[in-house]
């Protein structure tokens, strides 16, 4: 273990708890090192969150494996009692920087539910709209805080509070002390517009840097990337320090800084690159992620967003000269490629569900879909997810908000029941990105499979889809009836196995009608038909009748009908369509 300990993210033992205690104890050396420690009981029943399980990821993977092995995770940090995200890991899913602070204090406070004071006041505030009731947190009676507030988040102006965090762009400096513990997070909302001469060192620009942070009490944490102009995208000392420190290196022509109004223009830089600014039109350009257009962006930019003007810096012994302004964003950067999963939840039940499925939902930072889905899905959650409910008849906005969610930086589960590609919200979330002019690459899309209500309900009566079958929707709300209609004829015609989804509404009613008209031209009125309702919920309920009396049977949305074809047989219970195999004994017409 000595010589393997610092080489691996995770360790998954299958030995007595206090066994693993005992090895790996002298190895323990601090949490924000230290890999995950998972250990499994001898029969798979149980999988515990050892050590780690924070900072070194070991919950997560505890709820992976307890997945996988259809075992209860055992989890014991105190956040996830109170359904919270660890503080320490608040804003990994935007993509902040952990600042300084006495971590380990703020989270005993938060444990014992005592009051913690949060202001915010940079960054998304997402997390803040998603905190379960009696959280312990109250928030600064800012601007940030109110656009967002929703009524589950306390304001008490009297409140002593027992802990801070602070979330924001400047370096505090925390007394060791002071009574009251305090954190800090960072989200990445400084843009740095740095121009230079030509062959400026590493070193120069990492001074400059540093001393303008110095300077201002701003975080270095809080950067979010360098802004330049084009003809500095091959400096190798820009180059250099944005590689070591991951940051991105945005550039711009000069026609388009040259349009910024700035506050410090020059007549010698505008006479060598053919801009007035480099550092404060860089800057100012990419806190507003101006595209290179030439339109209306251009007067809306403004220097309200310059944080710091333009600074020069030298530093002897080192070649060149540096120019740095600093620029602030309302929106902060995250360099998290965000992630759409377009999953199927099957009929309803857990069980009914892929692994991998349920292991999307459990890990994704935002869960978007219809509340009924949600609810069905609701043991899969995890604290501190974002988890938006939208109405059934808003298709779109969920869309369009798991895609704006995405673009964040998050990890975005978009439910839909069945499978997601089958009347799912599988194509219309790839149509909106298309619409978007989506790259096909940033954020990532995957689709898992799922048990669809033509599969439950043909499993539940049987194998009656064992031939050549097909699916039409008997909804208008999406498809003119004629195009519906049109469909119907040619399965019915065709001697398709026909499952008919949608069949009826309450101001819907007479879609069902029509379609056993049609078919009634094509089929037998003994053709076996099976009804079901609700596959594999609660309230589920089968009927297996025929064609001629279809109608005598109650039918709606939580309905799928399946009408049989030409060789279609009831046997007891069982619905059968033959495959062609001409089993002895057995009669049958043309297959």
């Amino acid at each position: 273990m000595t010589n393997i300990w610092s080489q691996y993210r995770g360790f998954i033992f299958g030995l007595a708890t206090g066994a693993v205690v005992r090895l790996i104890a002298p190895l323990l050396k601090d949490k924000s090192v230290d890999p995950a420690v998972i250990v499994v009981d001898e029969n798979g029943k149980f999988v515990i969150s050892l050590c780690g399980g924070h900072q070194g990821g070991a919950d997560r993977l505890a709820r992976a494996i307890a997945l996988s092995l259809n075992a209860t995770p055992i989890l014991t940090g105190a956040a996830n009692g109170l359904g919270l995200l660890p503080v320490d890991l608040l804003g990994v899913p935007f993509g902040w920087n952990k600042g300084t602070g006495d971590w380990t204090k703020v989270a005993a406070t938060i444990a014992r539910n005592e009051p913690v004071q949060v202001i915010q006041e940079v960054g998304s505030t997402l997390w803040q709209n998603h905190l379960p009731e009696g959280h312990p947190f109250y928030f600064e009676n800012n601007e940030i805080t109110q656009s967002c507030r929703t009524g589950i988040l306390p304001v008490i102006p009297n409140a002593t509070p027992k802990a801070r965090i602070w979330i924001g762009f400047t370096q505090r400096k925390f007394s060791p002390d002071s009574d009251l513990p305090k954190v800090q997070w960072h989200p990445r909302v400084l843009w740095l517009g740095i121009g230079c001469e030509r062959g400026s060192s590493k070193k120069l620009i990492e001074t400059a840097i540093q001393q303008v942070c110095k300077n201002y009490h701003l975080a270095e944490s809080a950067i979010a990337g360098i802004a330049t102009i084009d003809i500095k995208a091959d400096e190798v000392g820009l180059i250099e320090v944005c590689q070591e420190r991951n940051w991105p290196l945005k550039t711009f022509p000069a026609e388009v800084l040259g349009k910024i109004n700035v506050p410090n223009p020059s007549t010698i830089v505008a006479a060598e690159v053919g801009t007035p600014s480099v550092a404060e039109a860089a800057a100012i350009c990419a806190v507003g992620d101006w595209g290179l257009g030439t339109g209306d962006w251009v007067e809306k930019s403004s220097s309200a967003n310059l944080l710091v003007k333009k600074q020069i810096f030298r530093l002897e012994g080192e070649r060149g000269a540096v120019t740095i302004a600093v620029g602030l964003s309302e929106k902060e950067y995250s360099d998290r490629t965000g992630k759409i999963l377009l999953i199927g939840t099957g009929p309803g039940q857990l069980e009914q569900m892929t692994i991998a499925a349920q292991m999307a939902i459990s890990q994704a930072d935002a869960v978007v879909g219809y509340s009924l889905y949600i609810d069905l899905i609701n043991p899969l959650l995890k604290p501190g997810q974002i988890v938006e409910s939208l109405p059934i008849t808003q298709e779109v906005e969920r869309a369009k908000r798991a895609i704006e969610l995405a673009d964040k930086g998050l990890t975005v589960a978009v439910i839909s029941s069945g499978d997601s590609g089958i009347y799912g919200m599988a194509g219309l979330v790839l149509e909106e990105l298309q619409a978007h002019g989506w790259d096909g690459q940033v954020p990532g899309v995957q689709v898992f499979p799922g048990i669809t209500a033509l599969q439950a309900a043909a499993s539940l009566v049987g194998a009656p889809l064992m031939h050549d079958f097909c699916a039409v929707s008997l909804s208008d709300l999406l498809t003119p009836w004629l195009v519906i209609e049109k469909r119907l004829i040619a399965a019915a015609e065709a001697d398709f196995v026909t499952a008919l989804y949608n069949p009826k509404s309450q101001t819907r009613t007479e879609q069902i009608a029509f379609a056993q008209q049609i078919f009634l031209k094509y089929r037998n009125p003994a053709t076996p038909v099976a009804i079901v309702r609700s596959a594999y919920r609660d309230t589920q309920e089968i009927t297996i009748t025929t064609l001629e009396k279809l109608l005598e049977n109650s039918i709606d949305m939580l309905t799928i009908v399946l009408i049989g074809n030409s060789n279609t047989r009831v046997h007891g219970e069982w619905m059968i369509t033959p495959r062609g195999y001409n089993v002895e004994g057995i009669e049958y017409s043309d297959l």
